[in-house]
């Protein structure tokens, strides 16, 4: 009987029994610990529960972790992002990661488009001026129209791709930076292609984050000299991950009229609510929560565990899809007996 451990996983498992038995899976049991104020050990508690599977969210799978279970075989992650993962010590020790990549992009896309409208409208600068018992249509920074702007998308993934439609039928232009992404494959969503960041920091009226957290590569991607290339009339959304923003210099931004006016989703901690961003009044700050709708949610629970049990279970067996680490090496039920 393989074990899988879903560690500080909101919810019961209910749901995923369910699937289980709904899938005729019977070689597989689910374990789950809760600890949210981290009163355990991490690594010391999955080592303990011997477990095959592990579901986590915001703990850190290290390198040392994975040398201390040695029964592991599979991390399935109800999550895009896989930064807390060490990817390459998962696949020196023959440790498939999973991911669920696409899971919620229309409720991104929809949340990004509708903070878009939202800053270019003032929703929610006028909302709280009415509440403080004002009455004044014209409060705050100038309003323009969104059709026949410039709308610039860092990235090019499943959740930008989802949000062009809907920025070209308000009547806006639409510019990306994707190194990947060709003019010619662009064009065919009826987009244009930036060569660089900085040309799409210049030219843009919006500017929308949607690149993955990569160290070195992504993290503070968005800073000091490039907030400074921004149209003073810009606004800046981030529905990415809170650290490819240095918040430093976006609150300099905001507060100097660098730019105009921001809306984030995620903050480089978001342990605390602490954040400086939080007390501006053109800036929106919601709590990590555009990848929220009752359809995303149930969607990412199955994927995660169908990745297990295609690891898992007898029944399931097959490569696990959405691996983060394609060149890991596996034995069907074993962990590659020379890991390093």
């Amino acid at each position: 009987m393989a074990k899988v451990l879903y560690y500080n996983v909101p919810d019961t498992l209910d749901y995923e029994r369910g699937l289980l038995r709904e899938w005729g899976v019977d070689d597989v049991e689910l374990m789950e610990i809760k600890d949210p104020e981290h009163e355990k050990d991490f690594g010391a508690s999955l080592a303990a529960s011997g477990a095959d599977g592990l579901v986590v969210i915001y703990e850190d799978v290290t390198r040392e972790i994975l040398e201390s279970c040695p029964n592991l075989k599979i991390i399935s992650l109800q999550s895009i992002g896989y930064n807390n993962i060490d990817i390459q010590a998962a696949t020196d020790h023959g440790v498939c990661v999973t991911n669920v990549p696409g899971y919620c992009a229309e409720e991104v896309a929809t949340h990004a488009v509708g903070m878009a409208i939202a800053l270019a409208r003032k929703i929610t600068f006028l909302d709280r001026d009415v509440r403080e018992g004002n009455w004044d249509p014209v409060a705050g920074y100038p309003v323009y129209r969104m059709s026949g702007k410039t709308f610039g998308l860092v990235f090019f993934g499943a959740i930008p791709q989802k949000m062009v439609p809907v920025l070209l039928a308000l009547g806006m232009r639409v510019l990306v930076y994707a190194p990947t992404k060709s003019a010619e494959e662009l064009s065919k969503f009826g987009c244009e292609k930036a060569e660089t960041l900085n040309g799409l920091l210049e030219e843009s009226d919006f500017v929308s984050l949607h690149c993955p957290l990569i160290d070195g590569v992504t993290d503070h991607l968005m800073g000091e000299a490039e907030f400074h290339r921004m149209k003073k009339t810009a606004f800046f959304i981030n529905t990415a991950r809170g650290a490819c923003v240095d918040e430093a210099a976006l609150y300099n931004a905001l507060k100097t009229g660098e730019i105009t006016a921001a809306a984030v989703d995620v903050l480089e901690n978001e342990e605390s609510i602490d954040s400086s961003l939080i007390g501006l009044e053109n800036c929106i700050v919601t709590p990590h929560a555009a990848f929220m709708s009752e359809d995303s949610y149930y969607e990412e629970r199955q994927r995660c565990l169908r990745h297990l049990c295609q690891r898992l279970a007898a029944r399931l067996a097959a490569r696990p899809g959405n691996l983060v680490n394609p060149e890991v090496e596996y034995v069907s039920g074993h962990r590659r007996k020379n890991h390093i």
